[in-house]
């Protein structure tokens, strides 16, 4: 499949957001450990929390059904916060299952996972090659005690270890050694488990303590998706005299991306925020920097959008803080480097972590289409290039439904034909 998307004129437009998935998966895992309260409120319609929603309920039912004793296999696709989180919930949870996905998802490496769970007193084992998903997964209580992991691995891994944390018997003490990557993340996950009743907290600038204190189910609201918002703050720096407002933002958020205004504002873009929690209103000021020299290592899943807005506005970067990228749904690194050739744009690397842009540009080819790597996220930072060439190809644009489903609902595609989305009702 191919979209053609085509330049937008608008001058004020009002977008529907996507709740936040990384708030949705979390409080979905806390709310499941807390004994089953409301059902959080707002929750994200992306595929990664579908996922995460039906496997917590397949778990459920084969628990009522079969008393937990015999063997479930739960396929969470290419989610890769599903396989995590849900790899640390099955090691608490009583009953034999296999966990898989996506061909893609058992060659991304879980072992950093899988090592710490042990450690705790978890019985996990790979199925097929070591290192990586399927694994079976026999659930039971755990001691929990002290634990070390590099503080450069995923966040999701610690997250996901910090969240069981009130089930162990001697709760958690997590050390974190070297440089801590993503620690808005786990903040993030810190703020919701104290949200359900956890005692869990920073005891140092690298040791986190998690207490065996039970959660409390409680109703809890889920906030829109400040990452989403990130192609929107592109939109705009891309069109003059545009405006647009992005309901269920909130400016108390746990959020990292909410970073995402403070980086735009560099690049020519004003965020206001409404009264009664009403979200933001993005203006374009057309006042932007010569160069932007950022360290992203706490909003990565930002950089695709930061480094294709600036190469759209000719603006020469360096970022770095990348490390993360290349263990995503696909390299981040390379996928940014070979898509952006192709609309002449010579992008550097060094060090795997860094990304940066001196002006160099090469021959565009005559009608480049973006590949989109099985990532959401190339799909999205790519659409906005419309508004510069007036259209832009989008190959497999419908990766877009792993954490935006109504994305494409927004702009004017054609597919096999012409037609126009339909707007949305916020």
């Amino acid at each position: 499949m191919q979209y053609r998307v085509y330049k937008e004129e608008f001058s004020a437009k009002k977008v529907c957001l996507p709740a936040s998935k990384s708030i949705s998966n979390r409080a979905l895992i806390i709310n499941a450990l807390s004994g089953k309260g409301v059902t959080p409120e707002n929750l994200s319609d992306c595929d990664d929390t579908f996922v995460m929603v039906r496997g917590l309920e397949m778990e459920n039912g084969k628990q009522k059904a079969e008393g937990g004793k015999e063997e479930l296999v739960i396929d969470i696709m290419a989610a890769g916060t599903a396989m995590r989180f849900l790899t640390a919930f099955l090691s608490v949870t009583e009953g034999e299952r296999v966990i898989t996905g996506t061909e893609r998802m058992r060659h991304r490496p879980i072992s950093v996972l899988v090592d710490a769970l042990r450690s705790l007193g978890a019985d996990i084992r790979y199925v097929d090659e070591e290192g990586f998903p399927p694994l079976r997964i026999t659930g039971r209580p755990l001691e929990g005690g002290e634990i070390s992991l590099p503080g450069n691995v995923s966040s999701q891994y610690v997250s996901a270890l910090l969240m069981i944390g009130p089930k162990l018997q001697k709760g958690l003490h997590l050390t974190l050694t070297g440089e801590i990557v993503s620690r808005p993340y786990i903040d993030m996950t810190l703020g919701i488990m104290r949200e359900f009743g956890a005692e869990a907290s920073w005891s140092s600038e690298c040791e986190i303590s998690v207490l065996p204190t039970p959660y409390k189910p409680i109703p809890y609201y889920i906030e829109n998706d400040w990452s989403a918002s990130s192609y929107w703050y592109e939109m705009v720096a891309l069109t003059e005299g545009s405006e647009v407002v992005l309901p269920g933002l909130f400016e108390q958020s746990w959020q990292g991306d909410q970073a995402v205004k403070d980086i735009f504002e560099q690049l020519g873009v004003a965020t206001t925020f409404l009264p009664d929690n009403g979200g933001v209103r993005l203006s374009r000021t057309g006042s932007c920097t010569n160069h932007l020299n950022i360290d992203m290592l706490r909003q990565p899943d930002l950089a695709q959008t930061v480094v294709v807005t600036c190469c759209m506005l000719d603006v020469p970067f360096r970022i770095t803080g990348l490390q993360s990228l290349k263990i995503k749904e696909t390299d981040r690194i390379l996928a940014l480097r070979t898509e952006l050739k192709k609309l002449g744009y010579v992008i550097g690397e060094a060090e795997d972590s860094i990304l940066f842009w001196d002006g160099e540009r090469c021959e565009p080819e005559v009608e480049p289409a973006i590949d989109t790597y099985e990532d959401h996220r190339m799909a999205m930072c790519f659409a906005p290039c419309a508004q510069k060439y007036g259209h832009i190809l989008i190959n497999n644009p419908q990766v877009v439904s792993k954490s935006y489903p109504t994305f494409w609902k927004e702009f004017q595609v054609v597919e096999g034909g012409f037609y126009k989305f339909p707007p949305l009702e916020c």
